[in-house]
């Protein structure tokens, strides 16, 4: 039997584009209303597909829900109806994502052995708080500490915290806070907790202590962090079962406060004042060296399982030598569901730029290769993933869980909220300039009729913050693309993060109106981007040296 939402979701697209929707008793339209005159073809498709996916019906598409699952089949059938084989599990277009949320189940145990080697139990809240695990119910380690710094490890970029230090089966600790001289990409994945504790299991540690540092750029005080001590995260789950860690090696254990980081640094060469001294610094250079203390570290995590699903459709290539390499195409096609109201009462967080938008482009684009009557060389797979809002799950999932046996994925450009309120004269290519898809990037939007721009705003660091960055993580030339900031481009951005980013307003009737001459234009240029990328002779590589290919072992241009 039909669920109502769903009922009430297929109803929607019954109305044509010139529709009208009935207003409430006090003569005002009603929410998500589509009075319009009527579009040109392709316009109308592009809308058609945002009105289903950020209808009220569809609750937001929160990864896990119901209303995400319409969502998904929904893709699913305009791929089917584009032509796209299906390439996801067991010949069909979906992947099964196992996914777990998780959070502390107790304030765990934390107990400092000294110099003298006496004991002493660490104080929840006042000395640390802890870090759940998702590899683990139990995570229960002990080790010598090891002090290095920042806990950079980019020797490449001239920042070595561990020269001279053997950390293999100790315990680090390291400062909140990374280096100023860095690029703003390069900053924002290693300002990250995680990507240090990553660096450490690198290097051999077996875990990793964080030391709050006020001035180091950090998220939340000590004491916010306290409060919230059981907020949860979300992962993917791995055919063992356990939720999927970078560092698992090396957990994230605590979060030791400045005041109380004086106990971990007892009859240590350097005290904790002289460090705390310079710790607002981040060029500080500091010396790594082992500490005279060390922890002994139990935590519980407890986990909610749950499912979702990637949607994946693939056009095969048609040149022999270059049909087993594959262009990935994504867009996310979560959203963050229901959730507090605005002054106006609405609480659905509808997701019309935030992404239905991308998704429309991306099953728009499959179109255009169809309708070219070419295919493309190399294969093309268009994937719609979950759980992007969750911290990029989904497409990690699939990055390390690919369903294409006998493919190798060569490069990845993705659609994640095109902010498409103004008639765009620019691109900009997140990430172009550090592998070969610069150039054909810059090539199809030439052909195209459109600027190619720098990032105009690197303090963003959008290159690691959105689906494609899984795909780097693999080693995987990629790109994120995005409309430019030339004529009102800067100003119609600014005005749509003030105004609806993560907000029920971020809808079909949102003011200003989504231009949708503009939503045409963005998928001419991105299918334009794929086609050049498909059909190009050489496989895309990155730049010889650059820091993203080398830590992540990727292709590299001689």
């Amino acid at each position: 039997m039909l669920r109502f939402p769903l009922a009430l979701a297929l109803a929607a697209l019954a109305f044509p584009a010139a529709a009208q929707v009935a207003p409430d008793q006090t003569g005002t339209p009603a929410k998500n209303e589509i009075i319009t005159a009527p579009l040109p073809e392709d316009q109308a498709a592009m809308k058609a597909h945002v009105m289903f996916l950020a209808t009220d019906a569809m609750q937001g598409r929160e990864a896990g829900s119901p209303e995400y699952d319409i969502a998904a089949h929904y893709v699913a059938s305009q791929y089917y109806a584009a032509g796209l084989r299906p390439a996801g599990d067991n010949g069909g277009y979906l992947q099964r994502v196992p996914l777990t949320t998780y959070k502390l189940a107790d304030r765990g145990a934390f107990t400092l052995t000294g110099p003298d080697g006496e004991e002493s139990a660490l104080v929840f809240g006042e000395d640390y708080v802890p870090g759940a695990n998702a590899a683990s119910a139990t995570t229960d380690i002990s080790g010598e500490l090891v002090f290095v710094g920042f806990g950079i490890d980019a020797p490449g970029e001239g920042h070595d915290d561990y020269a001279g230090v053997d950390v293999t089966g100790k315990i680090v600790v390291f400062l909140n806070g990374v280096p100023d001289d860095l690029h703003s990409e390069i900053r924002a994945t290693l300002r990250r907790a995680s990507s240090k504790a990553e660096m450490a299991a690198r290097r051999g540690a077996i875990g990793a202590i964080l030391i709050d540092n006020p001035t180091g750029g950090r998220s939340y005080p000590f004491s916010a962090l306290a409060a919230n001590w059981q907020r949860a995260g979300t992962t993917w789950v791995d055919a063992q079962g356990n939720g999927h860690s970078p560092s698992a090696a090396a957990p994230l254990l605590a979060t030791i406060s400045a005041d109380s980081a004086a106990k971990l640094f007892e009859g240590a060469e350097t005290g904790w004042e002289d460090i705390a001294a310079k710790a607002d610094d981040t060029s500080t250079a500091f010396e790594a060296f082992p500490l005279e203390t060390s922890l002994h570290a139990v935590i519980h995590t407890e986990r909610e399982d749950f499912v979702s699903y990637n949607v994946a459709g693939i056009l095969p290539g048609s040149d022999p030598d270059l049909a087993s390499e594959v262009v990935v195409l994504t867009a996310h096609l979560d959203h963050v569901g229901v959730g507090n109201p605005d002054a106006s009462g609405d609480t659905i967080y509808n997701g019309a730029e935030d992404n239905a938008v991308g998704i429309a482009s991306l099953i728009e684009e499959a179109k255009r290769f169809q309708e070219s009557g070419e295919p493309p060389r190399r294969s093309v797979l268009f994937l719609a993933v979950t759980a992007e809002e969750k911290g990029l799950v989904g497409s990690d999932y699939f990055a390390n869980n690919p369903t294409l046996p006998g493919h190798t994925l060569v490069a990845d450009v993705n659609l994640d909220m095109p902010i498409l309120t103004y008639a765009f004269e620019d691109i900009i290519a997140f990430g172009a300039d550090r592998s070969t898809l610069g150039p054909i990037v810059r090539k199809a939007a030439q052909d195209a009729g459109v600027g190619y721009s720098p990032d105009p705003m690197p303090e963003q660091s959008l290159f690691v913050r959105s689906d494609h960055y899984r795909f780097v993580q693999q080693g995987i030339p990629s790109v994120f693309v995005w409309p430019g900031f030339a004529g009102n481009g800067e100003a119609g951005t600014n005005a749509f993060f003030a105004d609806h980013y993560h907000k029920p307003s971020d809808e079909v009737g949102q003011s200003p109106a989504i231009d949708w001459e503009a939503g045409v234009r963005f998928i001419n240029v991105n299918y334009q981007i794929a086609r050049e990328i498909a059909d190009a002779d050489e496989t895309p590589v990155w730049n010889e040296g650059d820091y993203f290919g080398t830590l992540y072992e990727g292709p590299m241009a001689d």
